[in-house]
């Protein structure tokens, strides 16, 4: 990651992966001020279990060709439906549509704050393989 990125730019830039591999209902929660894990969450979910694995490899790969970064630990469960990739200050989760509804994450951090759609892809635009 160079210096002048910080951990909400890297949240956009990770969800503009997501985006372009059409990960649905992404949502970026700034949880930095209400616990000390990490500084945002990425959540997007995936429409079947190939598709959130799919989704869960083209970040790991991307952030390491554009970054040069791993993530610090990744889980994910043996029918790929909830992956999880961590990058520190930055937590990424990758759901099927069920777990995303059972688990409902946003609900449960209901005190983070909100990056909207057009501020997440505003800021990362330079990063969207569909704007080169």
């Amino acid at each position: 990651m160079t210096k002048d990125m910080d951990s909400k730019l890297f949240a956009c830039i990770v969800a503009r992966f997501l985006d372009d591999k059409l990960g649905k209902n992404i949502s970026i929660l700034n949880i930095g001020h209400v616990s000390s894990l990490a500084d945002y969450f990425v959540i997007v979910t995936g429409d079947s279990t190939p598709h959130v694995k799919s989704l869960m490899e083209t970040v790991k790969d991307e952030v390491k060709k554009q970054f040069q970064r791993m993530p610090v630990r990744m889980e994910n469960d043996k029918r790929n439906r909830w992956n999880l990739l961590d990058y520190g200050d930055v937590v990424v989760h990758i759901l099927h549509k069920e777990e995303r509804d059972t688990y409902a994450i946003e609900k449960f951090w209901n005190n983070a704050y909100s990056i909207s759609e057009d501020e997440w892809k505003e800021l990362s635009k330079d990063y969207s393989t569909y704007n080169k």
